[in-house]
């Protein structure tokens, strides 16, 4: 597996994001079956400012976000609550998944609201948004159920705690 990381915020330095990025991304794989032999991926570690230009650019939402990811083709299921494509391997071997980007403000006050370790609420982000490059969503309730369990099996084979629980 290759991640690029592109750290724009040097407040994630701190949290690694590029070591926490890669578990997160094995986990995701691992849990799917995939293997991460030529996977690949692109993080960028950015402040609320910047994903903020980004959620308007690409949303129309001119407001900070935690995650936004951009998955690098349709892989999501037509019928709600199906399972989506699992990705294949073009003819070089590889999977190439797609971008995503996080935002440390957001990150950093949502852990801390809700009485949570940073590392392991970014660690749920980056989960969510591998999940979202290989086609999963919530915007659908049905679509939210499946992707929300995917994330709660994820994060408690990372001996992190359902986060969904209050």
């Amino acid at each position: 597996m290759q991640i690029e990381v592109d750290i724009e915020d040097p407040r994630w330095e701190s949290l690694d994001l590029a070591a926490r990025s890669e578990v997160a991304a094995r986990a995701v794989l691992a849990d799917l079956g995939v293997a991460p032999e030529g996977v690949t991926l692109s993080v960028l570690g950015c402040d609320d400012a910047r994903i903020a230009e980004l959620n308007e650019e690409f949303r129309g939402k001119p407001t900070p976000t935690n995650v936004l990811s951009w998955p690098a083709e349709e892989r999501g299921a037509e019928a709600p609550g199906g399972v989506p494509e699992r990705p294949v391997a073009d003819v070089f071997g590889e999977i190439e998944l797609g971008d995503i980007a996080i935002a440390y403000e957001t990150c950093a006050r949502e852990a801390q609201e809700a009485g949570k370790s940073v590392h392991d609420h970014v660690t749920h982000l980056m989960v969510h948004g591998v999940l979202h490059l290989l086609g999963y969503d919530h915007i659908r309730d049905a679509d939210a159920q499946l992707m929300e369990s995917c994330e709660v099996r994820i994060l408690a084979a990372l001996g992190i705690s359902n986060p969904y629980e209050l």
